[in-house]
């Protein structure tokens, strides 16, 4: 291989050769933009010195630059005319879609003379190992054996004006503006930070839609015979740049844009009225582009669908439990229907990895216009009391309990490949249990909330239906009589745990362990059984401070009057005195409640392969960690069930074929690591700003009244072990796994969802004020800060400072 070659021999895909960084400027040369001339000292000048140095793995240096490769730069540089060069790393891990190393390995600039030349080349080379380049390698699961780096040598441009140019709005994603920061003298100014620099936001035809001035507090220059210099900010006065200048660069950038597929990071300069390009990179940790204004049914969707997908899903949760768990479910219930596409498509992917949630637009389909005989003929023949008697449930339970009692690890390769679809066909007769039983449940709920609205009742609607015997509230009364028992021997803090209550928490996982920690629509986030500990921690914080007397009513879903909800309403003065109407509300009452419990139960039992399902993949990531392709069997999250069912026979398949696997695995971890801190969607777009003086964050007023206690944060199942009696509970989401905390905290507060999710309804069940959907709480609110959560109005406010102090005191003597 070529140890130097000039820019234009390199393209994109000559990264191996010359670095992230080389290829993307030969790219560019190739493409005819505007390119300060120079070449690359390929990677196989790097091996070949670091060789010649005795380095057989990371060295920090290469003392001496072979002779045939210092022969061979020098020559380069004579032809690129002995002058002022910039030298930049360019690492064959960077420049990269997911790796951008910027500031990770070095850039010396005006460099002037051979041995200057030389000294610089030696020093980019071992930039490769320094603290920050290696720790971000670390970071991003980029292993240290087989990156190299090239070096890009180029003609200096002495700047009259340089800075950075992003061809899409960093901060929003917008990819329709341009953003331009520049500044006097070197670009070195603005990219390390010397500066604040002149912000420009542009349309795409180069129109400044905003400008804030910079304040030019330095600028960076060349020095006659090598070298920078830095000045004080009075030698970086002058103009910004001119709108000729700025049209230019956004007609530039859009073009370098659609030549790499995506929008770039790009190093510019300026020079005696001429626009230059001195690098190009794909942006990373973009956020996904706006998804504009949304109309009330496309947000409504969206609030559940973000409540759904806490975590960013991975390619095998788009292969597997996505198109054919809940969400397919649900997707074929709607089409069933005659609406097409409220559950499809949903979430987009780049480079194999999801980065944006787009709410769907749903849509009627042909079918529409007969849908409401259909649904009709189905809400007379499917009565949602008698669910559990259809044969296709009965079927579903016998293939789940056939498929748990599987030996995963006994089975082998090819058979176990089989699992994860036939755990995914298990499920499939769901579908058309909810499309047959939903339509008389719909059905049973109109007809008693119109019936209570006739009584002039209709807010006692909730209460009455939350009187369901569920699945739900089976495991939370599971869980508090083992809180109870907890409580009263100590169970929790014995080591070894005594193996009477073991026994009784192995089979409560039996029984409720295939419920989602996380996400009903992820296989990837673990289920109660996978994550045992979360379920400890549920129990803890039922049992702290319980009076183990008192257990029962807080056991149940339903709130403390749903027991005499009924009572209640039967005496109504236009039902007291007419027997017949008291038999037909108290029927309309358990038609509802019927209807609860089948949509819960249905899920319930939805879910029971679930564990089957990960365990498979999981025990796939096993074997192949095993084989070598994969560093832990968690990476089997990162490939698709497609790309692992196309292994076939683990021991004869080649080296090309596996190498692909690991190559995928770890670019596509990489990606994931880059878009750790970009949200799937702008919450402000589903959730708007509700604004109320004095309030720190609003939302959807979910019921409840008022309550005020300390906040807590908990952000994921883990954490549930931190909520004590009387906090304020603040989340990011919840699903029914979460209900149990209700029992605990003094009211909730969450960031996603509406006023009909899981969390507004169990709270409106326990009678603690909820707000939902307010975007940001979990944000805004912190650990200890005592708050008035007001249900009512959907507002938190700052609790009074008399109410703040007491409430304080009696947490710090709690905790």
């Amino acid at each position: 291989m070529a140890l130097v070659a000039p820019l234009e021999a390199f393209g994109r895909d000559d990264l191996d050769l010359a670095g992230g960084k080389g290829a993307n400027l030969g790219e560019l040369v190739r493409g005819g933009f505007p390119v300060p001339a120079g070449f690359v000292v390929t990677t196989a000048a790097h091996e070949m010195a670091a060789r010649s140095a005795g380095a057989g793995g990371p060295a920090s240096a290469i003392p001496d630059m072979p002779r045939e490769v210092r022969e061979t730069v020098v020559a380069a540089y004579t032809v690129l005319g002995r002058g002022p060069v910039a030298v930049r790393s360019s690492a064959t891990a960077e420049d990269l879609p997911g790796a951008a190393f910027a500031g990770q390995q070095d850039t010396y600039l005006n460099v002037v003379g051979e041995q200057a030349l030389v000294d610089a080349v030696c020093r980019c080379w071992a930039s490769l190992w320094n603290e920050r380049a290696v720790a971000y390698r670390r970071r991003l699961g980029i292993p240290d054996d087989g990156v190299s780096t090239a070096v890009v040598v180029q003609s200096m441009v002495e700047a009259d004006t340089a800075g950075v140019m992003f061809t899409a709005d960093p901060v929003s994603g917008d990819r329709s503006r341009v953003v331009v920061d520049a500044s006097s003298g070197l670009g070195e100014a603005v990219v390390s930070g010397l500066v604040t620099p002149d912000h420009y936001v542009l349309d795409a035809a180069g129109r400044v839609v905003s400008h804030t001035a910079g304040r030019r507090e330095a600028v960076v220059r060349a020095v006659a015979g090598g070298g920078v210099t830095r000045e004080s900010g009075e030698a970086a006065a002058g103009p910004g740049l001119p709108p000729s200048a700025l049209r230019e660069l956004a007609e530039l950038g859009g073009e370098v844009a659609a030549l790499f597929g995506r929008p770039q990071d790009i190093e510019w300069a300026r020079a005696d009225g001429r626009l230059w390009l001195l690098q190009a990179r794909p942006m990373t940790a973009l956020p996904p582009p706006p998804v504009g204004r949304l109309n009330p049914l496309r947000r409504r969707i969206a609030s559940v669908l973000v409540e759904y997908v806490p975590v960013r899903p991975y390619p095998i949760d788009m292969s597997t439990w996505l198109p054919y768990g809940p969400a397919g479910l649900m997707a074929k219930v709607t089409e069933s229907f005659g609406i097409r596409g409220a559950f499809a498509d949903f979430l987009q992917e780049e480079d194999g990895v999801v980065y944006r949630l787009v709410p769907p637009r749903p849509r009627p389909a042909l079918g529409l216009l007969a849908a409401p005989f259909r649904v009709a003929a189905r809400a007379r023949r499917f009565d949602p009391a008698r669910w559990t008697e259809d044969p296709r449930f009965l079927r579903l339970l016998t293939a789940a309990r056939e498929l748990s009692g599987r030996d995963l690890s006994a089975l082998p390769w090819r058979e176990l490949l089989r699992v994860p679809r036939e755990a995914l066909d298990v499920v499939q007769p769901v579908a058309g249990l909810r499309i047959d039983y939903l339509p008389r449940t719909g059905f049973a709920l109109l007809r008693l909330l119109l019936s209570l609205r006739w009584l002039g009742e209709a807010d006692r609607f909730g209460e009455l239906i939350s009187g369901a015997r569920t699945r739900t509230g089976d495991a939370n009364r599971a869980l508090a009589e083992l809180a109870e028992e907890a409580g009263r021997t100590g169970a929790l803090d014995a080591d070894p745990m005594p193996e009477e209550f073991a026994a009784r928490l192995r089979a409560f996982l039996a029984e409720y362990g295939h419920r989602e920690t996380a996400s009903p629509l992820l296989v990837t986030t673990p289920t109660w059984s996978d994550a045992p500990e979360t379920v400890l921690g549920m129990i803890r914080v039922l049992a702290e401070g319980r009076d183990p007397s008192a257990h029962s009513g807080l056991a149940s879903t339903s709130g403390p009057d749903s027991g005499t909800a009924l009572e209640r309403l039967l005496a109504h003065p236009r039902l007291r005195g007419d027997r017949a109407r008291r038999d037909r509300m108290a029927r309309r009452v358990r038609a509802a409640r019927a209807g609860i419990a089948f949509r819960e139960d249905s899920h319930f039992y939805f879910t029971l392969p679930l564990p089957v399902l990960r365990g498979s993949l999981l025990e796939i990531g096993r074997r192949l960690r095993e084989a070598g392709v994969l560093d832990k069997e968690e990476d089997v999250f990162h490939l698709r069930l497609e790309e692992l069912e196309a292994i076939g026979d683990l021991t004869t398949a080649g080296p090309e074929r596996t190498e692909a696997l690991r190559a995928a695995v770890l670019r596509r971890a990489a990606k994931r690591e880059e878009l750790a801190g970009v949200r799937l969607i702008d919450p402000a777009a589903i959730f708007p700003a509700r604004s109320e003086e004095g309030a720190l964050v609003s939302g959807t007023p979910a019921g409840g009244g008022r309550a005020t206690g300390p906040v807590k944060v908990i952000r994921r199942p883990a954490d549930f072990g931190r909520l004590s009696r009387g906090d304020v509970l603040v989340c990011p989401y919840t699903n029914p796994s979460w209900t149990p905390l209700f029992q605990r905290a003094a009211a909730v507060v969450v960031d996603t969802g509406g006023i009909a999710s899981h969390a507004a309804i169990v709270a409106r069940e326990y009678g603690i004020p909820a707000v939902m959907g307010t975007g940001r709480g979990t944000s805004i609110l912190d650990d200890g800060q005592v708050v008035t959560v007001d249900g009512g109005t959907g507002h938190v406010f700052p609790a009074p400072a008399d109410d703040a102090e007491g409430r304080a005191d009696v947490h710090g003597a709690r905790a």
